[in-house]
């Protein structure tokens, strides 16, 4: 926990002067190169994050590596993040940015299960909907989940809406069964007093 709140704490700090630079996007989008960088190539996190090497060296190969790709103001933020050791957080900063920028613009990030692909026009109207009961601009990400039999289930932070076929099977099961046990209840009863 201390190193998601460590990393929240930077990303706010690039969030601020991102704002005050006009260029939310941009910087947000600098950040996740970096960070993708390191989620993808094992050398580069293994180079940015061993002690044997100076920093001074490290920052040289960023300014070179990011110079013409990254705005410099993100590039003093990551030297500095290398100054302060917290390299290994880079992943977690640009997550914590995405989510203050996904805040900022009202958008919402919505996992959504199906039990088959959807067309672009079902897609747009699933996206349409979601946006409007959240009351933010939705972006749905949809995973195919055959075994639902039919409809959808979406979770959005801590909300989560299970309105699949299968569910409502199970509650149609659940009923049948408590249904069939009182019913065995009431027979036992009118046999036990005649």
């Amino acid at each position: 926990m201390r190193g998601e709140t460590i990393a929240r704490n930077y990303a706010e700090a690039l969030f601020a002067l991102a704002d005050r630079e006009e260029q939310l996007e941009a910087f947000g989008q600098a950040l996740d190169s970096v960070a993708g960088l390191l989620d993808e190539s094992r050398d580069a996190r293994v180079f940015l994050e061993t002690p044997r090497i100076e920093t001074t060296e490290k920052k040289r190969v960023l300014r070179e590596a990011f110079q013409d790709r990254v705005p410099p103001l993100v590039i003093n933020f990551i030297l500095l993040v290398l100054d302060k050791r917290r390299q290994r957080l880079i992943p977690e900063m640009a997550r914590a940015y995405r989510d203050l920028l996904d805040e900022r613009m009202g958008r919402a990030h919505v996992e959504v299960q199906v039990s088959r692909d959807l067309s672009d026009e079902e897609l747009e109207g699933v996206r349409e909907r979601l946006s409007a009961l959240l009351q933010k601009d939705a972006i749905p990400h949809v995973r195919i989940r055959p075994e639902l039999i039919g409809g959808i289930i979406f979770r959005s932070g801590d909300t989560i809406f299970d309105g699949s076929v299968r569910r409502r099977l199970q509650g149609m099961r659940r009923r049948l069964m408590a249904a069939d046990v009182s019913a065995g209840a009431d027979l036992s009863t009118d046999q036990g007093q005649r």
